[in-house]
């Protein structure tokens, strides 16, 4: 009797993973005659043994084929990676994820993010609104917003996945702000 695997992945989960691994290798490079051996490869990691070959094999032919990702072959060697398409799939994958971590005590500096989108780019700064309403900012005004924790690389991600120029969206950090004691109560420091 073969046994299922108890836990399953949605199918986009794989797409999802793999999307990961690329974004944050850039290019798998690949020297093997072995179709599978990049499934192989793969499943060597701890967090790939739950798929199946077939479906990892397949899973890449699909994304090449919808055009997410390159294949090229030179000197005998397989390279992998992710089109200009893929990575904004990618990216979304990436912002879809972001968490700011509280630390175990607070450093007493706000940081504040302030932007002035354009109304033609009115769909990008809603976006950007409902990304730092779940990233748990505060609004401090309209346009600018407040959280208590270390969350610059989270903010250069949405900066550059949203194409922001500095006019558009400026990342402070402040060691005060007027309404602190407002602020303090908000995020219970």
């Amino acid at each position: 009797m073969r046994y299922k695997y108890f836990w399953k992945k949605p199918k986009g989960e794989i797409v999802k993973d793999i999307f990961t691994a690329l974004a944050i290798g850039g290019v798998i490079a690949i020297t093997a005659s072995s179709p599978y051996f990049i499934v192989n490869l793969l499943r060597s990691f701890r967090h790939w043994e739950k798929y199946k070959k077939k479906r990892i094999s397949d899973t890449f032919y699909r994304l090449r084929k919808e055009g997410y990702l390159n294949f090229e072959y030179k000197n005998r060697q397989l390279y992998i990676q992710l089109t200009s398409e893929g990575r904004k799939k990618a990216g979304w994958f990436q912002i879809n994820s972001l968490q700011i971590r509280k630390p175990k005590k607070w450093d007493g500096k706000w940081r504040i993010v302030i932007f002035d989108i354009p109304h033609k780019n009115r769909v990008k700064r809603e976006a950007l609104r409902g990304f730092l309403k779940r990233l748990g900012f505060h609004q401090l005004q309209k346009s600018v917003w407040v959280h208590p924790y270390n969350c610059e690389d989270e903010i250069r991600l949405l900066y550059d996945f949203f194409g922001f120029t500095t006019h558009e969206l400026q990342f402070i950090v402040a060691e005060r702000i007027d309404s602190e004691e407002k602020m303090r109560k908000q995020f219970r420091i």
